[in-house]
């Protein structure tokens, strides 16, 4: 119908202009559908995904303790892979697009990839640290192209609490200088508040920084391995901040939705990362064979096979097998373990 209107020069219907107004409080009533709304063909390709995540890089300029990769290289796909990758993926549908890394600002590719990703009509999140927020040439491709939502990772409230977790001398400063000029041009910014050992203490300023901004704000403290299964990454967790008040109810990765890492390789999830399949040479019918690959990787295997509570489990299979092959302690992850 909304193909049919733009053919025809008509206006955007009102049942739509109601449905933006109430989701993005975005008026597009009497707006012609062509040049207010793009209007994407349908796939035609052999599978379809409406939603997908991609590390565009994994280097980052934080040396982060509680990071859950093990290794942040500096290297992936070239600039035309990249858009390569990015119009793949547009044509197998998918709206929702999540670019995150390492840290992705620091990808000298990251603008045009994401220009072109917005010019195909994806729903950009883009996951970030912040410190590079304030740069004039980032600042400008979020204006002239905005994203959906900018989610940035907050540290510390000081450059002592910042340091503590990051590594990184710049951490608070840069972070915080990027959140003031976010908050002054009017983008869509969400903080997460990362709570660990290093700023506990800090928590109420941090949340107090991020309040006088203005912006909203969540809170993470539910430190996981790493991917790999390196538990070093839990040295850095409270004990208090254990989220598991959420009953697994089952997950669609693999099958509505999956990841790409920096080389173009689509596994179900940043966490079950089995099987990968390389979307740059085997093409979008390679992931045909991810639904079975995800369904292989929620069974319940080791510790967790005839668990009789596994109805009420709060944490996914493929983070479970991570915390398994770190050894962490029950307590992070299994209601069989001692509260904390």
């Amino acid at each position: 119908m909304l193909a049919d209107l733009a053919d025809q020069n008509g206006v955007v219907p009102e049942w739509f202009a109601e449905a933006a107004a109430q989701a993005w409080t975005v008026n597009l009533r009497h707006r012609p559908v062509r040049g207010a709304l793009l209007v994407r063909p349908p796939s035609t390709l052999p599978v379809t995904y409406c939603r997908a995540s991609w590390e565009i890089n994994l280097g980052c300029n934080f040396a982060c303790e509680h990071c859950y990769m093990e290794t942040r290289p500096f290297a992936g796909l070239d600039l035309p892979e990249k858009l390569h990758l990015i119009e793949t993926l547009r044509d197998m549908g998918v709206l929702w697009f999540q670019i995150t890394g390492g840290e992705p600002l620091i990808n000298p590719h990251f603008a045009p990839a994401y220009r072109a990703a917005h010019d195909a009509g994806m729903m950009l999140e883009v996951l970030t640290n912040g410190s590079r927020l304030a740069r004039p040439e980032i600042l400008d491709v979020f204006r002239a192209s905005r994203p959906h939502k900018i989610t940035v990772s907050m540290y510390g409230a000081s450059p002592e609490t910042a340091y503590a977790l990051t590594r990184a001398n710049s951490a608070f400063k840069s972070t915080y200088t990027g959140l003031v000029a976010a908050a002054d041009a009017k983008l869509p910014v969400e903080v997460t508040i990362i709570i660990t050992k290093h700023n506990i203490d800090a928590l109420e300023e941090m949340r107090a920084l991020v309040r006088d901004l203005g912006l909203a704000f969540k809170e993470f403290g539910s430190i996981s391995p790493t991917y790999t299964g390196n538990g070093s990454t839990l040295d850095s967790q409270t004990p208090g901040y254990l989220d598991k008040s959420a009953i697994f109810r089952g997950c669609p990765a693999g099958h509505t939705s999956f990841h790409v890492d920096p080389h173009g390789n689509a596994t179900m999830c940043k966490v079950g990362r089995e099987n990968p399949i390389n979307i740059i040479t085997e093409g979008p019918q390679g992931l045909l064979r991810l639904p079975a690959i995800a369904d292989a990787q929620m069974l319940r295997t080791g510790g967790c096979s005839g668990c009789t509570l596994s109805s009420t489990c709060r944490v996914c299979r493929p983070m479970a097998k991570v915390y398994q092959a770190a050894k962490a302690p029950l307590s992070h992850y299994c209601q069989h373990g001692n509260k904390e």
